[in-house]
């Protein structure tokens, strides 16, 4: 399968270069995505960011380097690419418990991360309802925030700032603003440079944006257009994962570089019946 072997590909490349800078714009050539997406995906499918489990990995072949040789810390450091001592102890300690400088002695207990390839498993446990609509390109007005790209944290603070939109009483202005398709309250990000994105709250608008508000143009696309049913924030989560992972490798489908929209339809949010969507852009392989 072509999608899993570009992504083993880029596996076997962070193993490769451990000793080398490892950039996620070369990575993401490798799959054949954006930066934005296949950290996304790198995330749902492998359990950690990109960055954690590039860490892990030269953590673990620089503890075999201390146990197996008489290089100086320093120099074990710079190899891995850090320049600064404190860096690397930092780096270490997250992995292993303990500083580099005790590492060397006989009979310490450190963690090893073997590298990692994939395999296709798809569970399919429960059915999803699609389908695939391509649309002309639309603006969407609105708030806007910052996020690096951190997809454990980021499920913690996007629904912050959904609270503290609705507290600040900024959905009901966002809604009026909407007199374009689709009819509903949208959550869009945007795609960045892969180590970070904007998060909006948002309506599909040709009217004129308010000041302080932010205004984004999602591009033309052909939208895989998933319905979600279940409380927020947990469902919409849980079937993001599952198309990534279950849906998304056997579908004919890859990434396209464009945003994830989420769809959010009038309703109780937190009602085991609620309905709203996800777009994910999509491209033939």
């Amino acid at each position: 399968m072509e999608w899993l072997d570009r992504f083993n590909k880029a596996l076997g490349y962070i193993d490769e270069n451990l000793e080398n800078d490892i950039s996620p714009e070369h990575l993401s050539q490798i799959a054949s995505c954006s930066v934005f997406h296949f950290n996304r995906m790198f995330s749902y499918i492998v359990g950690m960011p990109l960055s954690q489990y590039i860490r892990n990995r030269k953590m673990t072949v620089a503890s075999f380097d201390l146990q197996t040789t008489d290089i100086k810390i320093i120099d074990i450091a710079l190899k891995y690419g850090y320049e600064s001592p404190t860096a690397f102890n930092r780096a270490f300690k997250s992995v292993h418990g303990i500083a580099p400088s005790k590492a060397r002695k006989k009979g310490i207990q450190l963690t090893a991360f073997p590298p990692m390839s994939l395999t296709l498993h798809i569970k399919g446990e429960e059915k999803m309802n699609y389908k695939i609509e391509s649309k002309d390109a639309f603006r969407v007005v609105g708030v806007s925030k910052h996020y690096e790209m951190n997809l454990e944290e980021n499920f913690k603070e996007v629904p912050k700032f959904w609270q503290k939109t609705m507290i600040t009483g900024k959905i009901p202005k966002i809604l009026k603003l909407n007199d374009m398709e689709p009819k509903a309250l949208l959550g869009v990000s945007t795609c960045m440079n892969g180590k970070d994105f904007d998060y909006y709250i948002a309506s599909a608008s040709s009217l004129e944006k308010p000041s302080k508000f932010s205004e984004f143009t999602v591009p033309s696309c052909t939208w895989g257009i998933f319905e979600c049913v279940g409380p927020l924030p947990n469902s919409i989560q849980d079937l993001q994962k599952r198309i990534v992972t279950e849906w998304l490798p056997t579908s004919g489908y890859e990434y396209a570089d464009a945003p994830d929209i989420e769809v959010y339809f009038e309703g109780d949010q937190k009602s085991a019946d609620y309905v709203c969507e996800v777009w994910i852009p999509l491209v033939k392989k």
